[in-house]
């Protein structure tokens, strides 16, 4: 087997210091472009490893991030990881990753075990449960133990700490006001993520637009509820008693559903009904007829949330002064499609 060289090995061939030859595979700005080739390449030549255990204790830092995701299954979710570890990776940093299941004391238990040296950092979209029973206890100890926390998506505004959302309120209040201008005047509301905080957000922006066009909220359009059960069966006796002309739905599963309720029972999308919603999936496009959808550049909000992990991370303490927490508000696509009459 090839044997490893190390450091001191390295640079004493190259003629050049530990430090330089450090430095070029660390990727220095101090080290000239074309030092940097030679010394990795020739690294590379020599089978040379770097002692990862060794470097990072003497930065007193893992490289590695815990990240915990609600459901990893939801498309969303899933773009959100490929933007977290695209840019993680980047940086040289690795990933542990977890699933709550939409549980408080599954997250509780997640983070309770990485907390213990094994990460730098916290990535993290609260759990259904979290959220419902409004019980941050377990991330105020981490935040106090000094662990950076980076929340995306579902936050808690009392939560010290960075955090990206999208534009969900404004996104809602565009969408609606599209359908408006499209003459639409009987819009109805479904969400099966009531619970949430986006779902308030979202269902808010839908309400103002509604007053902005002197429109009366109709309760008897609206199906809020906090999950899918029982959620199907109830909005296809709403669309076929109530004969909304339009829908605007808050989540994935919403939109789905209702557009495939309508297309099999006879309703002409969207002369009949026209529909819009959250979603990121490709089957937004690959519909008949094509799905218009907010898009909530899923890779993006990750790449960001990374981003700001990192320099909390790396970032040098000064006890002196109080941190200044970030929130980073992440733009949607209004993606008009098919689905929605013309102007």
């Amino acid at each position: 087997m090839k044997s490893k060289a190390t450091l001191k090995e390295l640079a004493k061939e190259l003629g050049v210091s530990t430090s330089t030859v450090s430095k070029a595979l660390s990727n220095s700005p101090e080290i000239s472009e074309q030092t940097k080739i030679k010394i990795k390449e020739f690294a590379e030549l020599k089978n040379y490893k770097p002692n990862s255990i060794a470097k990072n204790l003497k930065n007193q830092r893992s490289y590695t991030i815990g990240v915990v995701f609600p459901n990893i299954l939801n498309p969303f979710f899933a773009k959100v990881f490929s933007g977290i570890e695209s840019y993680a990776n980047e940086k040289g940093y690795n990933l542990i990753t977890c699933t709550s299941n939409e549980s408080l004391e599954k997250e509780k238990q997640m983070i309770e075990m990485l907390d213990n040296g094994a990460i730098d950092g916290f990535i993290l979209a609260l759990a259904e449960e979290t959220q419902k029973e409004n019980n941050f206890t377990h991330i105020y100890n981490v935040l106090r133990h000094g662990t950076p926390v980076v929340l995306f998506d579902r936050i808690a505004e009392e939560l010290k700490c960075d955090k990206v959302i999208v534009d969900d309120f404004d996104s809602a209040v565009n969408a609606t006001q599209y359908l408006i201008d499209t003459n639409c005047k009987k819009i109805a509301l479904f969400s099966t993520i009531n619970n949430l905080s986006v779902g308030d957000l979202r269902e808010n922006g839908y309400k103002e637009a509604l007053r902005k066009n002197n429109i009366k909220f109709d309760k008897n359009i609206s199906l809020l509820m906090g999950s899918d059960v029982g959620f199907d069966e109830k909005m296809g006796t709403l669309i076929l008693e109530k004969k909304p002309d339009a829908i605007f739905a808050i989540d994935e599963y919403a939109v789905v559903t209702a557009m495939k309720f309508c297309l099999k029972n006879g309703l002409h999308v969207p002369d009949d009904v026209s529909i819009i919603g959250f979603a990121d999936g490709l089957w937004s496009r690959r519909m008949t007829p094509s799905l218009s959808t907010i898009s909530q550049h899923a890779p993006e909000i990750g790449q960001k949330t990374a981003e700001l992990i990192i320099k909390r991370i790396e970032e040098i303490p000064d006890s002196e002064s109080e941190k200044i927490f970030e929130t980073a508000v992440i733009k949607t696509e209004l993606r008009k499609r098919d689905s929605v009459r013309k102007l």
